[in-house]
């Protein structure tokens, strides 16, 4: 009972501690997703740009990303960042080391990461869709634009969706390593809770569980975009693909 009694949820209990732990989580998750999107939208255009130069470079980045260590990546942009931050600084008279935020370090590296992943996850969206469709579209004027706007990117984000899900419980996940740098996520405060306590099995369980709600919520979100977002297509739209 001593032990459950250190979960307990008030403004000065560990449980509180873990609870805005994991809120920091789902931040950190949410904007490495935001950042990722942006870098795979751009790496699954060049790659389907059929410019060998865009080509090349989009697999480079895909390689990379996927195949380094992704502590590796989180050691390189906290420490490397934190250096050319403090190089600069000093360039402008400042003096002293600059670190570069862990929120922000953390949610970068991880968005990089992410983004690789996204980026076969929007490429293969995009081959998908049924060529007749935007063949079709050619034919009755729809410009470029238009075609991206009103056929593309809806079916791509539809196809998507499953992808992405995947995505963010990768990230998720990966997250757990941002702890490395400092931050206060729900890794990290379950660590520093066991380590003062001396409760190790209690906490790292309860981090455990802190987790496997936040998956288990999304995996709920996502199926019902997924749903949403499939019910809002033409029956002959998905039959296509």
């Amino acid at each position: 009972m001593a032990s459950l009694e250190l979960l307990g949820f008030g403004s000065t209990g560990w449980g509180a501690l873990l609870i805005a732990a994991a809120l920091m989580t789902l931040a950190v998750t949410a904007t490495a997703l935001a950042i990722g999107a942006v870098l795979g939208a751009i790496i699954a255009a060049a790659k389907l740009s059929g410019n060998l130069i865009l080509v090349t470079l989009g697999n480079v980045y895909t390689t990379v990303f996927r195949g380094v260590p992704e502590l590796l990546i989180i050691y390189l942009i906290y420490f490397g960042g934190s250096s050319a931050v403090t190089a600069i600084g000093q360039a402008m008279g400042y003096e002293g080391f600059l670190g570069l935020p862990s929120f922000i370090a953390g949610a970068l590296a991880v968005g990089i990461i992410s983004g690789a992943y996204q980026a076969e996850v929007f490429r293969g969206a995009f081959l998908a869709i049924s060529k007749g469709e935007l063949e079709a579209a050619s034919a009755i004027g729809m410009h470029r634009g238009m075609r991206l706007r009103r056929i593309i990117m809806p079916q791509v984000f539809r196809l998507a969706i499953p992808g992405l899900g995947n995505v963010w419980q990768l990230s998720l996940k990966d997250s757990a390593l941002i702890s490395v740098t400092g931050l206060a996520e729900l890794m990290r405060t379950s660590q520093v809770a066991a380590g003062s306590t001396r409760q190790y099995f209690l906490f790292f369980i309860a981090g455990g569980c802190l987790y496997l709600l936040l998956t288990s919520l999304s995996d709920r979100i996502f199926n019902g975009a997924e749903r949403r977002a499939n019910r809002s297509m033409p029956a002959s739209a998905m039959g296509q693909t």
